[in-house]
């Protein structure tokens, strides 16, 4: 197991940065302060089992590997579109959609 010089965060065997002593990536904190512009606490209430500093070393890292991440997470929805793409509209979004059942 790879180590980085960040308080609670390490590289797993894929080299994904982790919160120690825990299943948590730091790009799902990421995403919660990114996405919906949560702080450290707001963070906390969404994963109670982590703790403050844990949230911002996972900060701390982001802030200091931005470009990294981002390409991560940019990554990782390009892989989202092409499987919803594969799969296609579920029968409720289509009925939604006031489209008909196709056999």
């Amino acid at each position: 197991m790879a180590t980085v010089d960040y308080p609670h965060i390490f590289l797993d065997s894929a080299s994904v940065p982790m919160l120690t002593g825990t299943r948590v990536k730091v790009v799902e904190i990421v995403l919660d302060h990114v996405a919906h512009g949560s702080d450290a606490e707001e963070i906390q209430r969404q994963f109670p089992q982590l703790t403050l500093g844990q949230i911002h070393s996972a900060l701390a890292y982001y802030y200091d590997h931005q470009e990294e991440v981002d390409q991560d997470i940019a990554r990782r929805l390009q892989k989202v579109g092409e499987i919803q793409s594969r799969l296609g509209d579920s029968p409720l979004a289509r009925r939604l959609k006031g489209v008909k059942n196709q056999p």
